[in-house]
This record gives structure tokens, C-alpha cells and sequence, in this order.
């Protein structure tokens, strides 16, 4: 019996904040389904797997990297087309920008256009309670079935477990990319749009991992145009968690944490008095350990 070979791929989430909404930054060609910038690692050019993914994805998409963190490595056996000749691993990337115009061939897009689920900043969307009355029909009286689906899907709704569900759903077969996989029709309601090989996967895996350093980094303003008022600083961390904050206790909490500095500009936003503008204060990665936002509150 011959040998797979092994084919490893860098794909890279690239995200931003514009207008209060979570992008990702996707690649469309004809008919095939949007993906995330990525190529095959070039074994004898490529340094390092971050300079490889940094020039695949300015390739593709005419835009430099600033920050990029690795997420994890994918590789499960079964879940690729040719798996019986080919084993794949996909080195998946987070990386933060500010959005710019998308090039030729790519476009940004809603995150909630892939994970309809995720958004729950305006209450719990109804795709969720439809994914729910599915999961609880397959989940039936059994009971480790059960806690999973309330471990993933609540209440109470955690917002890192992103890739759960995603893996969830896929291992229900709610998910379109799981009828590919089987090589059988869709025939499952719409749960957002699919995306080409395990992508949206990736993507499910970024979203819970920018979600989880909110609380303990200040990732939040690597997406966020300085000087930013309170209120843009809360609809960004807002658009990366899914969940409406409240005002009050989320302004107490960044002034209290040392995170940022008033800057003595303000800027005209409404009809009301004009917003103090603030900036980021690095110094504060020297005096706290974990120097990020806790745990959001509404």
C-alpha cells in the first residue's frame, strides 16, 4: 500500500472593525466557495511559516501584515477531499488590521455571514434558536449529548466557545461543509455561509481566541484608529465579542484599568456635548501582568 504524502498549508484570518461590524478578509474566484488567504508552505524559500503566510497573503490581497499570532495547527485525517492520498495540516493565522480597499479577487465580509450564530449584541438571533430545536431533537435524552449542547450553545452564552459550536454543528451535520464532506446534497436550513475546505473553521477558532485575549491582553486596539472615543473603544470590543455592553460599567472599566489616556481633544459625535478622545497607553504592559479588559459586562 503506498504512502500519503503530507501537504501543509498557512492560512491567515485577517480581521478589522469597520462601522461596528467584524470583518474578514476573503478571497473569491468564479464559482468556487470564499476562503481565506493561504498557499502551500514552500519548503526550500519560505524562512519561517510567518514570513511564507505575510507573503502569500500579499499576494493575494496587496496588503502587509502589522500584527499576526499563530492559532493552531489543523490536520484531522479524514476531513479533506483526497484524505485517502493526501494528508493535510493547515497552519491557521490571526492577524489585526485596519481596513483598506480590498484588492482584485478578494472582498471584506461580515464574520456574521459566516457565523450567523455569534452575534448576540442585539439579543440572541433567531438562527440560534432554530440551530437549537436541531441540536435538542439530536441530542434526544442522552445525557452527555445534552450537556454538550448546553455547554456550547447555553444559557448562559460564552462567547470564546466559538470553534465548539462551529465543531459541533459540523459533527450534527448542520453545517454544509459536513455534506460536502460526505459527498451528499445539503439538505439542512442555511447555518451561514460555507467556505472552502476547513476555513470557516479557522475563522471559528480566530473569533474564540481574539474573544479570550480581551480579557487578559489589549488586543482591542491594534483594531481601533487613534485618537477613539469611549463610545468607538465599546463598539469595537463589542463587534469582537458579540455581546452589548453596558455604557457605564464598561467606561468605568477602562478608566479604572489604565489602558488609555485622555488626550484633551475632544471631537463633535452628535447633538449632544462633544467626546473626550483618548489613545492607548503601552506603559501599562510594565505595570500589570495581564493587562486587558476582564470579563465584559452588559
Amino acid at each position: 500500500m503506498s504512502r500519503r504524502r503530507l501537504a501543509v498549508s498557512l492560512d491567515a484570518v485577517v480581521l478589522a472593525v469597520t462601522d461596528e461590524t467584524p470583518r474578514v478578509l476573503v478571497t473569491e474566484d468564479g464559482d468556487t466557495l470564499p476562503a481565506l488567504p493561504s498557499g502551500p508552505l514552500d519548503v526550500d524559500h519560505d524562512a519561517t511559516l510567518e514570513r511564507g503566510l505575510r507573503r502569500y497573503v500579499r499576494e493575494q490581497t496587496e496588503l502587509e501584515l502589522g500584527y499576526v499570532e499563530q492559532l493552531y495547527t489543523f490536520g484531522d485525517r479524514d476531513r479533506a477531499p483526497d484524505a485517502d492520498q493526501m494528508r493535510r495540516l493547515s497552519v491557521g493565522y490571526l492577524a489585526l488590521v485596519h481596513e483598506t480597499a480590498a484588492a482584485p479577487g478578494t472582498r471584506w465580509a461580515d464574520v456574521h455571514e459566516f457565523l450567523p450564530w455569534e452575534d448576540h449584541r442585539d439579543g440572541s438571533p433567531e438562527v440560534v434558536d432554530d440551530l437549537q430545536a436541531r441540536l435538542a431533537s439530536w441530542a434526544g435524552t442522552d445525557r452527555q449529548r445534552r450537556h454538550r449542547v448546553t455547554i456550547t450553545f447555553g444559557p448562559p452564552w460564552d462567547g470564546i466557545r466559538a470553534l465548539e459550536r462551529y465543531e459541533l454543528l459540523y459533527g450534527v451535520g448542520l453545517v454544509d461543509e459536513r455534506a460536502h464532506d460526505d459527498h451528499r446534497p445539503t439538505s439542512e436550513p442555511d447555518a451561514g455561509q460555507a467556505m472552502r475546505d476547513d476555513h470557516r473553521r479557522i475563522l471559528a477558532t480566530a473569533i474564540g481566541r481574539i474573544r479570550g485575549k480581551l480579557t487578559y491582553r489589549p488586543i482591542v486596539f491594534e483594531l481601533v484608529a487613534e485618537p477613539f472615543t469611549l463610545l468607538e473603544l465599546q463598539r469595537t470590543v463589542e463587534a469582537l465579542s458579540g455581546v452589548g455592553l453596558h455604557k457605564q460599567n464598561f467606561r468605568r472599566l477602562v478608566l479604572g484599568s489604565g489602558l488609555v489616556e485622555g488626550t484633551g481633544e475632544t471631537r463633535q459625535t452628535g447633538a449632544g456635548r462633544p467626546a473626550q478622545l483618548f489613545r492607548y497607553r503601552p506603559e501599562v504592559q510594565l505595570e500589570r501582568p495581564r493587562p486587558g479588559l476582564g470579563q465584559p459586562y452588559r
